[in-house]
């Protein structure tokens, strides 16, 4: 870990911690409950609303893409559908990576320090959206690059989930890590409700589609500026690397890995493609006037996702995880199904319906999946009590989180591939949701054969 030394006197607080300059604080243990209730809450609090904002504005930049890509033919350019899906995925592809090396930084920088870097690097593919919009002979390779810098936005979900975590209690870390993910994961939502109309309003007859990119700058400054001015560093904060790597000795990481791709990662996937899919199977619908703005429905999609994520974690405390995830799975085999037969229907309304049914379950999914992750090392750290371990099921667990978040989040990519895939070979995507429902399936069996079933391995609790 870096050492941080100042020329300046330390300031000592009442409860054991001490700010130093770069607002460095030293001493902290949220355990302690006397300093929690002392002075602990408040800054964790605090810590915790900038967290969300910034982390709010990544996952707007990392999906602004999603509803540009649907507005760039009318803004002059003429890309064919697979060039459109890619631009679409490559920014989950990226994002999902960059999870990897985004979990460590907040123990190498501090977490108020790398929150304004993080936040400042967004504004790199909000920047260069508003510019490369403008121009429709931009080669595709250019267009391309700019999407994929949209990865940015991605990775500063694993990085606000490392630092929030280091700041509350046990008992308190899952609610705050769940206000944590849905604040970021509605700026998916907010940014597919907002750039229609922000592109069109007053623009009569016209896009402004540089406002796409440029109209989040402002917003990421404030967000800047709130992480210098009220965020705080903690020097205790660790990245725990000997952890990460026996988490990936765990069969159960990988098997969680699975399972997350197929929730959280068709959350994602779909949220990307669901503007797409609108305008290419209901074009009348693909946006609606209100006076001079235009405003399309597939903010829906990702809104009913998100506000569903607390209530599977919430449902997966009462039934178990592992129940509520097989039935997340059978809802979201059900909604694909029923969209695939109402489909040759042609009725807009009728598909919107299916594809909420089928958000709604990623989010209940995500939720109870997430919650099963500390259960099952808590098993294995039952399983194998008694013999030695160089590194406690507890570290193996957190590890395991930030792992199983980043590999998920390649659902992002996948999804929009096999639509793209599907529609290049048959012309419709008919055959990528029928494969969606054979994985939905194979799946669900996977976790009732491993996590419902009691096995030695886990302690025989079923998770």
């Amino acid at each position: 870990m870096t050492t941080h030394v100042s020329t300046q006197d330390p300031r000592p607080t009442t409860r054991g911690l001490t700010v130093r300059p770069g607002r460095w604080i030293d001493g902290w243990d949220a355990e302690d409950p006397e300093q929690w209730e002392a002075e602990g809450r408040a800054i964790a609090r605090r810590n915790l609303g900038w967290s969300v904002f910034a982390e709010f504005l990544g996952f707007v930049v990392w999906q602004l893409w999603s509803i540009v890509v649907v507005m760039l033919p009318g803004a002059g350019f003429d890309l064919t559908s697979t060039q459109q899906f890619w631009l679409i995925s490559v920014a989950s592809l990226v994002g999902a990576t960059m999870r990897f090396p985004y979990t460590f930084m907040v123990a190498r920088f501090g977490g108020r320090n790398w929150t304004m870097i993080s936040a400042a690097l967004l504004l790199i593919p909000a920047g260069l959206i508003g510019v490369v919009v403008q121009f429709p002979e931009t080669p595709y390779p250019v267009l391309l690059a700019v999407a994929a810098l949209g990865g940015f936005g991605g990775g500063n979900f694993a990085s606000s989930m490392a630092n929030i975590t280091y700041f509350f209690p046990q008992r308190e870390k899952g609610w705050a890590l769940g206000l944590n993910a849905a604040g970021g994961n509605i700026g998916a939502a907010v940014a597919q409700l907002l750039v229609p109309i922000v592109v069109t309003l007053g623009a009569v007859g016209t896009l402004r589609l540089e406002l796409a990119g440029f109209v989040w700058i402002p917003l990421i400054l404030v967000a800047i500026w709130g992480a210098w001015r009220y965020m705080d560093n903690l020097s205790d904060a660790r990245s725990d690397l000997a952890g990460a790597l026996a988490a990936a000795r765990e069969p159960h990481l990988w098997i969680m890995a699975l399972l997350y791709v197929g929730t959280f990662g068709s959350f994602i996937g779909f949220a990307g493609v669901f503007p797409k899919l609108i305008a290419d199977q209901f074009p009348a619908f693909s946006t609606f006037q209100i006076g001079s703005a235009s405003l399309s429905l597939a903010f829906l999609g990702a809104l009913v996702g998100s506000l569903a994520r607390p209530y599977g974690g919430r449902l997966a405390d009462r039934f178990g995880g592992a129940r509520m995830t097989v039935a997340s799975f059978g809802l979201m085999i059900a909604a694909t199904v029923a969209l695939v037969v109402t489909l040759p229907l042609g009725s807009f309304w009728i598909f919107l319906a299916c594809f909420l049914a089928l958000f709604c379950a990623t989010g209940v999914g995500n939720g109870a999946t997430y919650r099963m992750i500390p259960s099952i090392f808590a098993a294995r750290g039952a399983a194998t009590a008694g013999r030695e371990h160089a590194v406690g099921a507890q570290r193996r667990g957190a590890a395991a989180l930030g792992i199983i978040s980043a590999l998920g989040a390649y659902g992002g990519f996948l999804v929009p591939q096999v639509l793209s895939a599907s529609q290049a070979a048959t012309g419709g995507y008919t055959a990528a949701f029928l494969g969606f429902v054979g994985a939905y399936a194979a799946l669900g069996v996977l976790t009732a054969a491993v996590y419902l079933v009691p096995r030695r391995s886990l302690a025989g609790r079923i998770v």
